[in-house]
């Protein structure tokens, strides 16, 4: 019996244990609060550090060209690209300036020739045209003395045959050598037109061969660092279309200028030609 009340103490003993760990409260939690700021004053720089964010810094300075301008952008160039634009350059120059040379030089031979080939043209005999043609001149005038020199050279010549082949001799290197020395200098343009565009292209390759060279030196793909070289380097290609177009138009307009003044000096050579054949068969000189 002293037995049965022993346990019973003991049960009740382990309950009352368990009811009080059950019931005992957790600790508190401490919370530190902020400083506040006294009244009427703002947030302390402690605060403000600890409550706004950070800014970003400024980036790293990636050497980009600040003047995007086709001047900036030649300044900033590379110094094959740079000597290719240079090149071009000079070579709009010479273009244009064979332009305006040409241009005048064939407005001014087109004129005297027509004035001159009309005087020839209406003349009914050689001497006419000589007398026309005095104090004239240009290459009408030189075909109307190197026929009369030939027909001086040729007096008594007991065929006619001869001398018109000699006199149309004379004539054509007359007109040869007018054409060619009227075209001098066109053979520029047909050079720049067609050589122009490549030689931009060349400074095209080597400027984005530099901004690929420059990607993998700076580790990036980034299209802001290797944007102004690929610009600079197409402004080459551009440069080339710019001074090949207006050569290739030039060069043409004055390979049309010169057709018809062949063509013209062609018509007063033969019109000079029909008069020697026309004063040989009046003098009974035909054969």
């Amino acid at each position: 019996m002293l037995r049965a009340a022993g346990l019973a103490v003991a049960v009740a003993t382990a309950g009352l244990c368990q009811h009080a760990v059950a019931e005992e409260p957790a600790p508190p939690v401490i919370v530190e609060a902020s400083p506040q700021p006294p009244p009427g004053q703002g947030p302390t720089a402690q605060t403000m550090t600890q409550s706004s964010p950070a800014e970003p810094g400024p980036g790293p300075d990636t050497g980009l060209p600040h003047d995007l301008s086709p001047w900036g952008m030649f300044l900033a160039a590379d110094r094959v690209v740079k000597a290719v634009m240079i090149g071009l350059a000079v070579a709009s120059l010479l273009t244009w300036t064979v332009w305006l040379a040409k241009s005048l030089e064939l407005a001014a031979a087109g004129r005297g020739l027509r004035r001159a080939g009309a005087a020839i043209l209406a003349a009914g005999s050689l001497d006419q045209a000589r007398a026309g043609s005095d104090g004239v001149r240009g290459v009408a005038g030189a075909l109307v003395m190197a026929a009369s020199e030939e027909m001086r050279l040729s007096a008594g010549a007991p065929s006619g045959t001869g001398v018109k082949e000699r006199v149309g001799s004379r004539l054509a290197r007359l007109q040869a050598r007018a054409a060619s020395r009227l075209s001098r200098g066109t053979g520029v343009l047909a050079t720049i037109g067609s050589t122009a565009p490549f030689v931009g292209l060349f400074g095209t390759v080597w400027g984005i061969m530099n901004a690929f060279v420059g990607i993998s030196r700076a580790h990036t793909t980034n299209l802001a660092v290797v944007a102004p070289g690929i610009a600079e380097a197409l402004l080459a290609t551009a440069l080339g279309l710019v001074v090949a177009i207006p050569a290739v138009v030039f060069y043409n307009i004055f390979a049309r200028a010169l057709a018809a003044y062949r063509q013209d000096l062609a018509d007063i050579a033969a019109g000079v030609e029909r008069l020697v054949s026309r004063d040989l068969d009046l003098s009974g000189g035909a054969g």
